[in-house]
């Protein structure tokens, strides 16, 4: 028997030993992914006692398979910011290894929900001329500035935050990251809704909120560095494809045209076709990439998950707005709901039209999809990059407007 084999019968048997001591269906979700945390099953490619086993980032679905397949939930639409981003940067960067199982654990049973306070009104895709200031004063930093789109920041009990330390220093090597506690005193959180009628977003405001320099994450000034962790993570999360053929958004459109046979044609049959043909070899290229991969960082197929999702998710829901007609235009309820109230997350997710909606943020959240473009035609293929005027001068000199 193979090493990987033995090791994914190990996974196995560890979910298996969950399963049975905290059955899915009757114990709460908390209670449950606390459970699995303690196993190592939240993230098997983590150390021991951090919620891993010290084994293939592979093996992560070998675990979920079996959970899910028992009645358990998907961690990442209960925690996202959390599960999908923060977690990875805390394991990597943290200072110790008491503050990595303080934040670990509660953010792995969804105790404490997670947000990231990177994006700015003057800083979107340009994320590095960020002015979100943070001044050291002795043991703690006092930041202050604004975020904006920050998804679940309402909900949020701890955040991920990209500030500026030094202003004298070029835009990409004056930057420091934090965690910050989104109770403390000078954070303020402000919805914004949307055209669905939710509000998942939201912008911040920092008035002198204060951080324990103990929560600083990397080295002083190293923030650039650890925001990469943080964002390859991101869209390593939002471009994987569920484990199941015809799952997901795809699985939405075939189910809808299963239902309305009076709208059918041969052009729509013809581009439903092409639609799921696309989304299986997504799913099968995501698959491979988590069978190799290793207990290191994600690699560059996080983002061609990511573009590739975005771009599939819009042209999928236009099908089911074109396959609806004159239906399409229907949209009865604008009532905002909390995510992480609503048990049914289809029923948070809303109707067919809602969600045609929402997924135009698809190619914008995360990284929007002509930065990871750039992104792929510079870093990967080696394509000449874009001009930038600023490249070197200190951030302070840089106009603004």
């Amino acid at each position: 028997m193979s090493t990987g084999t033995t090791d994914a019968t190990r996974v196995a048997d560890a979910a298996r030993a969950v399963v049975r001591e905290h059955d899915p269906r009757e114990v709460p979700v908390r209670e449950l992914l606390a459970a699995c945390f303690d196993a190592g099953l939240a993230w098997v490619h983590f150390p021991v006692g951090l919620g891993g086993l010290g084994l293939s980032r592979g093996l992560q679905a070998v675990a979920d398979g079996v959970l899910q397949e028992a009645g358990g939930p998907v961690p990442f639409a209960l925690n996202p910011i959390g599960i999908g981003m923060a977690a990875p940067t805390l394991v990597e960067h943290a200072q110790t290894a008491e503050l990595k199982r303080e934040w670990l654990r509660p953010l792995a049973s969804t105790e404490h929900i997670w947000c990231q306070l990177f994006s700015e009104p003057g800083a979107g895709s340009d994320l590095a001329g960020l002015a979100t200031s943070a001044v050291r004063d002795g043991d703690e930093w006092v930041v202050t500035g604004q975020k904006v789109w920050t998804t679940l920041a309402h909900r949020a009990r701890w955040a991920l935050l990209l500030a500026r330390t030094d202003p004298d220093l070029p835009k990409h090597k004056g930057l420091s990251y934090f965690v910050l506690d989104m109770h403390a005193d000078g954070v303020e959180t402000r919805p914004l809704r949307q055209m669905t009628g939710q509000a998942e977003f939201n912008e911040v405001h920092l008035d002198g909120a204060r951080i324990p320099d103990a929560h600083r994450l990397g080295a002083l000034g190293d923030g650039w560095r650890v925001a990469m962790t943080t964002l390859m993570n991101e869209r390593s999360s939002i471009g994987a494809s569920g484990s199941r053929r015809g799952a997901g958004t795809i699985g939405e459109a075939v189910a809808l045209w299963a239902a309305r046979p009076d709208r059918h044609t041969p052009v729509l049959r013809d581009r439903l076709a092409a639609l799921w043909l696309r989304a299986e070899a997504q799913r099968l290229t995501s698959e491979r990439a988590r069978a190799a991969a290793t207990s290191a960082g994600p690699g560059p197929e996080g983002s061609v998950g990511k573009l590739v999702g975005a771009e599939l998710n819009k042209e999928v829901y236009e099908f089911c707005m074109d396959l609806l007609g004159p239906e399409a235009v229907l949209y009865s309820d604008y009532t905002m709901q909390d995510v992480t109230r609503v048990a049914d997350m289809d029923a948070y997710r809303g109707p067919l039209q809602q969600r045609f909606l929402r997924s135009r943020a698809n190619s914008i959240e995360g990284g929007t999809s002509e930065v990871l473009r750039n992104i792929l035609g510079e870093r990967v293929l080696g394509l000449p990059g874009d001009l930038r005027a600023d490249a070197g001068r200190p951030w302070k000199e840089i106009p603004r407007g």
